[in-house]
């Protein structure tokens, strides 16, 4: 099997952004976004992910995270739809509950060419902020991956009270989901998951 590798360096006047990638590696990751809970974030999705990640962003934190954490989600869904290649073989699809103490998430995705994201925080309010993580990023970065990526992914969070909780469980779940959908389906060989014979 061909390495599943990418690296992309995308440059604006409000960040710099810098991304690697190995889908089959075993979670081992650099990450340096200049926001301590996001880092925290994505070592967990590199770690729950299997997936060796590296991720340097110089951007405009003190205007605030905004612009940070939606371009390194546009980057890292680049290098994601480079890594995964013609999708031969893959699993295409996955779904995750991830469990944190009180708080339930559910993860589902499609890697389809088809980009969406349905994102539910459920009916009970998010802390705006924590530390310095602006929790309603979270729903912009998970766009602007699915839709680099090019993936259908419904993110739903059933219950929970702890902010810090939901936001892991997110990543995490969304980790898991990825991590079968990028596995390798032996029934399958090399043919494209797909009655249409391309995703």
């Amino acid at each position: 099997m061909s390495r599943r590798f990418a690296e992309i360096h995308r440059t604006t006047a409000e960040t710099d952004v810098a991304v690697s990638i190995d889908l089959d590696g075993s979670g081992v990751s650099e990450i340096d976004t200049g926001l301590g809970f996001f880092d925290h974030m994505l070592t967990l999705f590199a770690s729950h992910g299997q997936f060796d990640l590296n991720v340097k962003c110089d951007g405009d934190i003190e205007v605030d995270g905004h612009h940070s954490i939606e371009d390194i989600g546009i980057t890292m869904g680049q290098a994601f739809h480079e890594a995964i290649g013609d999708k031969r073989g893959i699993s295409r699809y996955g779904s995750f509950y991830l469990p944190m103490d009180e708080t339930l998430v559910l993860a589902a995705l499609d890697i389809s060419g088809r980009p969406f994201l349905v994102y539910d925080p459920g009916d009970a309010p998010m802390a705006p902020m924590i530390g310095g993580y602006d929790t309603e990023l979270t729903e912009e970065f998970l766009r602007a991956f699915a839709f680099h990526a090019g993936i259908t992914l419904h993110v739903k969070i059933l219950y929970g009270t702890n902010s810090h909780h939901k936001v892991e469980a997110v990543f995490k779940a969304v980790a898991h989901a990825l991590r079968t959908a990028v596995g390798k389906d032996e029934r399958l060989g090399d043919a494209i998951p797909s009655t249409k014979g391309v995703l």
